[in-house]
């Protein structure tokens, strides 16, 4: 038996295929998300003309390595009057729903871990599950401030994600398909096919909601220093408090990443000739998510925060109608289209 056919055709040659390929998206996952913080506080000391991490390492790049190192070292400290068991599974909950999403992410041609019909779906349902992990962090804390942000929370996580339920019925029905791959190869041919054209309303309204789904400046009412002290995580210390973090920085690049998916043409270079088409496409849709990521940080440094009213107001007043007439008229438009 060659190893091909080991690995294709033995059940243990495909259960280490799988796990090499997680391996393959998780690794590399987890560095980008240690160095997205860096490059957060780089950006953002740009924008208030001050330097950022520049003393661990050259350039600070191992500050995220020390933050991990100190957050990994700490004693994880449970309130007394606390959960134990759900105040412990709450943060892995937030993390590990950020993970196991990218299993349906192309990150190029026949670069996906699974490349199933029903991908938006099933990344809908996923990032849907988060809810879960910040309601129990705040029950499980027995605190009146961490149950006051986790409701905050939970309502502004089910608010806007009822918008981005419409933006991505807009992309299917552009695309015909609920499939990931086939949604990125609808879009080849250059920048000009690429859906944040006709979807541009779309495209606006899930990066907004996106902004809000992450809890992400101007949306971050749950984490509110002033009332709250610090959210549904007031009592988390050590790693337990990092997975939060890793969860949220996670949750930012795989959002970016739905968002390059959906509307940026994938691993689709912009212009299909050379040089751009010497570049792999992995490279493409790293560049892609990179710029998202950016817009973030860029976001977060320069807009205040919106008050609770308002937020419930954008999210159920006008990005709601908003995109469900958009839908009405995608749909219209794409009916017309193949009629004629």
């Amino acid at each position: 038996m060659t190893l091909a056919q080991f690995f294709h055709e033995h059940w243990l040659g495909q259960a280490l295929l799988i796990v090499g390929q997680c391996l393959l998206v998780t690794v590399p996952l987890l560095v980008a998300v240690a160095y997205m913080t860096y490059a957060d506080r780089k950006i953002w000391g740009m924008i208030q003309l001050r330097r950022g991490p520049n003393v661990v390492g050259p350039f600070g790049l191992l500050q995220p390595l020390a933050d991990g190192a100190k957050l990994f070292l700490k004693e994880t400290i449970i309130p007394s009057g606390a959960s134990g068991v759900l105040f412990i599974l709450a943060p892995m909950i937030t993390f590990i729903t950020a993970l196991v999403a990218w299993a349906v992410v192309p990150f190029d041609d026949g670069w996906v871990i699974a490349d199933i019909n029903v991908g938006i779906l099933y990344l809908f349902a996923i990032s849907s599950l988060g809810v879960y992990g910040i309601i129990i962090a705040g029950w499980a804390s027995n605190s009146k401030y961490a149950f006051l942000g986790a409701l905050r929370s939970a309502a502004q996580m089910v608010s806007y994600e009822v918008s981005i339920g419409f933006v991505l019925i807009t992309v299917l029905l552009c695309a015909g398909s609920l499939n990931l791959t086939t949604i990125v190869r609808a879009q080849s041919g250059g920048i000009w096919n690429w859906y944040f054209l006709p979807l541009f309303p779309m495209f606006i309204v899930f990066f907004i909601s996106c902004l809000a789904e992450t809890n992400r400046t101007p949306f971050d009412l749950p984490m509110s220093e002033a009332e709250l002290v610090a959210g549904f995580h007031t009592e988390y210390s050590a790693m337990a408090f990092g997975l939060f973090f890793l969860g949220e920085y996670a949750n930012m690049i795989l959002l970016s990443g739905m968002g390059a998916v959906l509307f940026l043409g994938g691993w689709h270079s912009p212009l299909p000739f050379a040089p751009f088409t010497w570049l792999p496409g992995i490279v493409w849709f790293a560049l892609k998510i990179a710029v998202l990521l950016f817009v973030f940080s860029w976001t977060k440094g320069t807009v205040p925060r919106y008050r609770y009213d308002q937020l419930m107001r954008l999210g159920w007043k006008i990005f709601l109608p908003f995109s469900l007439v958009w839908v009405v008229l995608t749909a219209a438009v794409v009916t017309y289209a193949k009629s004629h």
